[in-house]
């Protein structure tokens, strides 16, 4: 039976009045063999306790409370309420100088205060017995570990406990490293021991799903973690947020996905804020391919040392005006550079000058490119516009309006390129060296692999297939590449920018290439399936593709180090000349004969 909170507040009112009432009569009972109470100051007695309960506890909002959240702060209320009963009612009859006995009026408010007590508690104490049960004997929760029996652990079980809709998570035990703490209790559940023993208890208690609370956890120690976790045939995540946990809103559903980013255990890149400061703060700049997954990562870091100007250029309005909403709304920089959102089209050589000269920025980002190997392999002619003579016209247009520093965001792909689209960065490399003359632009290139959780990477399309229970795709299970985040990435750009002096093509340190199919099966496992369950497809590998990508030839390497995790590649190529005299040559050409020379012209760059 449901009753409406004002029904249930008034049975609680008309519950506690009797509870009142009852502690009257057994203060009487007991007392009446040892003090003298007549009938009249028996009754003054019972109606004052009654009215100024219903007084004092409409001001201490005890009849409101939720009674299956009953805690430590609500007794403490309703001792303050009983105890200013007990003053007022004897400063009353002081004070009109009534016969009466202070030890009845005492053990009244005592009796009453106890009764009450226990009646909120006992009532707690049924709701979580009947949730536990429904739980215990539904048949379909998830029996569930949680590692880490800190705060944060200790946060989740208890909301776990309160929460009325965790139906679907049965907590088994605990798991934590640390001694003091094995094999004790925590809110009724058994710390079962050490991270070592994780397979063992797993077994033992037919863990069906793990859930991390460790927030404190580096990147390395979370990458040793999850490979560990990997080749346990459980379901993994993590906790959600704060605000979740306390709204006690919690099922399976709620709780947070593993961001398989961690799996590469990449700590984060600190900065040279000092040198940025003096390069970006209170200057104009300017970042194309704005509402990329680089170049709105490269916005939402040089928003922090507060330019006075920031210019977003790109293509796609819907992507732009993310970014710009995004930075106006959550950015907790003050005061906010002046963001200016511009939808232009690098290929517009035209327009990419007025932009220039409008905004005369002194420092360009060039992020804007087509990076989609099969795409460019079916659209080359479209690679050559948009990657060469867009990055052609942005880098013309700086240099001719005086912009000091220009950096053109490369990648792995360009070395010894076998497609069009990577053949097509080595050439916007090549122009942007070309382009540095002494006392000019700064122009410099920065060259990565690829980037985790950018658009079209593996990892979402990963995610996505196991999602809808999809096998996953890999072209060939001997491919690896090198692989980085998002914001790693974005802050080594910044840096490799403010250490530029011109012409170089910065290398970034991409640690070890990563097996695809290892990556694949990892997924897998963390998303509590099997390699039965999601299979892993050999599609073969696509026109264009490598199996390993490299990010220098042999005759570019080199040992210096500019800063940690950036390296200076002893990149040559073509003079600037030589490139436009190639670019003339091919202007008739389309399809494979346009593809073929130029990855040819490409890779004869780099003999």
């Amino acid at each position: 039976m449901f009753f409406s909170r004002k029904i249930k507040i008034l049975i609680l009112i008309i519950m506690d009045l009797g509870c009142i009432l009852i502690a009257n009569i057994l203060a009487y009972l007991f007392l009446s063999p040892y003090v003298s109470i007549n009938a009249m100051f028996f009754k003054a007695v019972v109606f004052l306790s009654i009215g100024l309960y219903l007084a004092l506890g409409c001001a201490f909002h005890l009849f409101i409370r939720v009674n299956r959240y009953m805690s430590l702060k609500e007794l403490v209320d309703i001792t303050i309420v009983f105890a200013l009963s007990a003053v007022v009612s004897i400063t009353i009859f002081e004070y009109i100088e009534y016969s009466y006995s202070r030890r009845f009026v005492f053990l009244i408010f005592m009796i009453s205060m106890i009764e009450i007590m226990s009646g909120r508690l006992l009532w707690r104490f049924l709701v979580e017995k009947k949730e536990t049960y429904a739980r215990r004997y539904s048949g379909e929760f998830k029996r569930t570990l949680i590692i880490g029996a800190g705060s944060a652990g200790k946060l989740l079980l208890h909301s776990f406990e309160q929460s009325v809709n965790s139906s679907d998570i049965k907590v088994v035990g605990l798991i934590d490293d640390h001694p003091d703490k094995q094999h004790v209790w925590i809110h009724g559940v058994k710390v079962l021991g050490p991270i070592k023993e994780l397979a063992k208890i797993i077994s033992d208690h037919q863990v069906e799903m793990i859930t991390l609370a460790i927030p404190s956890l580096n990147p390395l120690q979370l990458n040793e973690l999850l490979n560990e976790l990997a080749t346990l045939p459980v379901e993994v995540n993590s906790m959600p947020s704060i605000e979740e946990v306390a709204r006690g809103n919690l099922t399976v559903s709620k709780m947070k996905k593993i961001d398989f980013v961690a799996l590469l255990g990449r700590e984060e890149v600190q900065l040279e804020s000092q040198r940025l400061q003096e390069q970006l703060h209170n200057k104009c700049i300017l970042v194309t391919g704005a509402g990329g997954s680089i170049g709105s990562e490269i916005c939402r870091q040089v928003v922090k040392f507060q330019p006075e100007q920031l210019i977003l250029l790109g293509h796609g309005e819907n992507s732009v005006y993310q970014i710009q909403r995004e930075l106006s709304t959550n950015s907790k920089e003050s005061p906010l550079p002046i963001l200016i959102p511009v939808i232009a089209d690098i290929k517009n050589r035209e327009q990419m000058f007025e932009i220039m000269q409008k905004y005369q920025p002194d420092l360009v980002y060039h992020a804007a490119a087509h990076k989609h190997v099969p795409l460019m392999e079916k659209n080359p002619e479209e690679a050559l516009r948009n990657n060469v003579y867009g990055t052609l016209n942005v880098a013309e247009a700086a240099k001719h309006h005086g912009v000091q520093t220009f950096v053109m965001i490369s990648t792995d792909k360009a070395v010894n390129p076998t497609n069009v689209m990577g053949a097509s960065k080595r050439i916007a490399e090549m122009i942007v060296t070309g382009l540095y003359e002494e006392g000019k632009t700064r122009f410099s290139v920065v060259r990565f692999g690829n980037v985790l959780g950018s658009r079209g990477s593996v990892i979402p399309m990963f995610q996505e297939q196991i999602e809808q229970g999809e096998a996953i795709t890999v072209t060939d299970f001997r491919m690896t590449r090198y692989f980085m985040t998002i914001p790693e990435a974005s802050k080594l750009v910044l840096q490799s920018g403010s250490l530029a002096h011109g012409g170089e093509v910065f290398i970034l340190d991409m640690g070890e290439p990563v097996k695809i199919v290892e990556l694949a099966r990892k997924m897998i496992h963390l998303s509590g399936y099997t390699s039965e369950q999601i299979a892993i497809q050999e599609t073969g590998i696509r026109p264009g593709e490598k199996l390993y990508e490299e990010l220098l030839v042999d005759k570019e390497r080199k040992i210096e180090q500019v800063v940690e995790k950036i390296f200076i590649g002893n990149v040559c190529g073509f003079s600037l000349s030589e490139v436009r005299t190639f670019l003339v040559g091919i202007q008739a050409l389309q399809g494979n004969q346009l593809i073929h020379e130029m990855i040819e012209f490409a890779n004869l760059s780099s003999q």
